[in-house]
């Protein structure tokens, strides 16, 4: 057993997301592990570009209104406490509402094959799609 020694908190790159985005890694897990954990903070109307990961990945809503889209239209608006489950090699995109701060821990983990990366990226998403009609978890 050992205690993980935290890393600094990171400012999001601007190739990944429109906004200010901040993060802390929880967890980049070792061989054998392939966990990876991050908490991330989104100021309002922040968000995440496309992107898919390969084994798909857990959004766990700390605080604020996220906001996660597919690439069929459907915006999901998520609370603090609830957790959506995104699909492996689901395009998707994340962030928080326009009005306010959110903070979600997001979970994934490696491919466990250097030639299979875990996120792959794309464009990022336009006004029109975060402003898409708004489908809420309750």
């Amino acid at each position: 057993m050992e205690l993980i020694k935290p890393q600094p908190t990171g400012k999001a790159p601007a190739d990944w997301f429109t906004g200010d985005v901040w993060w802390d890694v929880i967890v980049a897990g070792r061989e054998p592990s392939r966990m990876r954990a991050n908490l991330v903070r989104f100021a309002p109307g922040a968000r995440t570009h496309w992107h898919a990961h390969a084994v798909g990945q857990i959004l766990h809503v700390v605080s604020g209104v996220a906001l996660i889209g597919t690439r069929g239209g459907t915006v999901l608006e998520a609370h603090p406490g609830e957790t959506v489950n995104c699909p492996p090699g689901e395009e998707h995109w994340h962030g928080a509402a326009p009005d306010r701060f959110m903070e979600h821990i997001a979970m994934w983990e490696g491919t466990g094959s250097a030639d299979t990366p875990e996120t792959v990226w794309a464009e990022p998403v336009t006004d029109q799609q975060y402003d898409g009609p708004r489908t809420c978890g309750r």
